[in-house]
């Protein structure tokens, strides 16, 4: 079955996670996917298994060229004359020098379409600055917010996921857009800006009201506006429970009679009460009344009623979670190595042409030969020409 990126050809020149994994998922859905190795790449000195590589670098080739002298970079130029796309986090700087940033990209072709990672962005003052992901986490304003007060602010780490996705997204939005007009351009996304829309919700409303009392402190789970959504609870066991049910004139009649409260109580029989006058109250009878039993009771009863609300798991739950192998998010690899392995799979599905698996994370420089053979013609003298000169490793 055909994807919708068959046919199109991607060279990935990265370091980091975010922009490594943007060229993976372009490979995902059928693009071929050369990685350029363009530094020595040291020995593993462990015999365990490169769980990061076959994650970022999945449905990938690599190529090691050394590309510091003239016949390198020939090759290396030669090879960017055949990418429908580049994929890259390097500095501007370090790309120029070897003379694929964007202007000399665009000489070696007119339409390549040239996917970068920044830190901050492709114009301003920090625009230099490297892709760090924690870096550009700190300046959106919402580590902070995420503790409890009085606690260290809290690095989530999901900003490089978000922008992984919106530097796949936009290099195929350029694609599309080349495919209409004949024409290729830039692709900017940076970290800062990925990790200011993982907290879109809380910076858009700060943006609309204008304050941040309490949008830019940190909130107790006691200072939550509504008992029954947005509040945590803890179980017998230890386990936390979190309610999202924020119509509670809707939820209540079941909702209460679990807890063990009169549907009718005179603290608590309207939503007014629930969520302003006797609001505190209603949170000390709600923590009260989870620590009697275990999350698994809870578990079951938000099922049987059809509650909204749930536990919230450990980190491990979701390699153990039926809706992670039925959906593919989770797949098993048959690693020649290691033997059986899981890995993340792919959180996209399409009815057709959807993700799939075709290669493993490539040894560093194991399709050199077929690579130059394939896009340049070499033949296999001329290949191993480039071995014995040191261009081709």
């Amino acid at each position: 079955m055909s994807r919708p990126l068959d046919d199109v050809v991607v060279f990935d020149l990265t370091r980091t996670f975010g922009a490594s994994l943007a060229g993976a998922f372009l490979g995902d859905f059928g693009a071929r996917v050369i990685r350029l190795e363009l530094e020595p790449v040291p020995p593993r000195s462990d015999a365990q298994w490169n769980h990061e590589a076959d994650l970022i670098h999945r449905n990938k080739e690599s190529v090691a060229l050394a590309a510091g002298g003239a016949q390198g970079r020939a090759v290396l130029h030669a090879l960017l004359a055949k990418a429908d796309a580049f994929v890259t986090d390097w500095s501007v700087a370090e790309l120029a020098a070897l003379g694929i940033d964007y202007e000399g990209a665009t000489r070696l072709r007119a339409d390549i379409v040239y996917g970068r990672l920044s830190g901050f962005g492709p114009v301003g003052p920090d625009k230099d600055l490297p892709p760090i992901d924690e870096l550009a986490a700190a300046r959106t304003g919402m580590m902070p917010i995420l503790p409890q007060p009085g606690q260290p602010p809290v690095y989530s780490g999901a900003g490089a996921m978000h922008a992984s996705t919106m530097l796949a997204f936009g290099v195929v939005m350029a694609l599309l857009h080349r495919s209409a007009s004949g024409e290729g351009q830039a692709v900017d996304v940076s970290l800062f800006g990925a990790n200011m829309y993982g907290a879109a919700l809380d910076i858009q409303a700060f943006l609309a009201i204008g304050k941040g009392e309490r949008l830019l402190n940190p909130i107790s789970r006691l200072d939550v506006s509504n008992p029954m959504s947005g509040s945590l609870y803890c179980s017998s066991d230890g386990r936390w429970l979190t309610l999202t049910m924020p119509d509670t004139d809707r939820w209540w009649p079941a909702f209460s009679a679990e807890v063990g409260l009169a549907v009718d109580d005179p603290r608590f029989d309207t939503h007014d009460k629930r969520t302003e006058v006797n609001r505190l109250e209603l949170i000390h009878a709600l923590e009260a009344a989870f620590v009697r039993h275990p999350a698994s009771h809870w578990r079951r009863v938000f099922t049987e009623k059809q509650l909204s609300a749930d536990i919230i798991e450990r980190f491990d739950h979701p390699a153990h979670d039926p809706q992670t192998r039925i959906n593919r998010y989770i797949v098993e690899l048959d690693h020649p190595s290691f033997g059986k392995r899981r890995s993340l799979g792919f959180p996209i599905f399409l009815s057709e042409g959807t993700a799939q698996l075709d290669r493993l994370a490539p040894c560093a420089g194991q399709h050199g030969g077929a690579v130059l053979h394939d896009l340049l013609g070499y033949s296999e003298d001329a290949v191993q020409a480039c071995r014995n000169a040191g261009v081709l490793n």
